[in-house]
């Protein structure tokens, strides 16, 4: 089975590597004895994400979730990054390729599937929901220090 590769770290930061995307089919996450998903890694613990999940998965055609899932406390931010496919909220489907993102709300019910002739690749984002501020919105500072490579 692949292994995320550490890439660096710093006081301030963690870099990881977790391949090609064309390889995250060599992943499996095993969430006990009988389930195990091909295809898809977390990442957050890997890098030392304190405020929000990350996870990368691929498809491949006619492949899908298979489960309904909700979530207590979570938002997710999808995004596909290659392929297409069909996403489904609460019942209602719809078609997402290369370029789509969708967020779902903790209590959407949701799950994907590739109905296409390539891999769909995604990347989820999962934060807790209800939390950013307009005040949020301006956190960032610009430095002046000059950039040296």
């Amino acid at each position: 089975m692949k292994q995320i590769e550490e890439i660096a770290t710093g006081t301030h930061f963690s870099a990881i590597c977790l391949g090609k995307l064309s390889e995250l089919g060599e992943y499996t996450l095993e969430l006990g004895p009988e389930i195990k998903i091909p295809g898809k890694v977390f990442g957050g613990a890997a890098v030392k994400a304190t405020g929000g999940e990350f996870s990368f998965q691929t498809f491949q055609p006619g492949a899908e979730t298979g489960f309904l899932h909700t979530h207590r406390n979570h938002e997710e931010l999808y995004f596909f990054l290659s392929g297409s496919g069909e996403f489904q909220v609460d019942g209602q489907t719809f078609p997402v390729a290369e370029g789509s993102v969708v967020r779902v709300a903790p209590q959407g019910q949701r799950t994907v599937r590739n109905n296409g002739s390539e891999p769909l690749v995604m990347l989820c984002i999962q934060y807790r929901s209800a939390t950013f501020t307009a005040e949020d919105a301006t956190d960032g500072n610009l430095l002046s220090d000059p950039v040296r490579w």
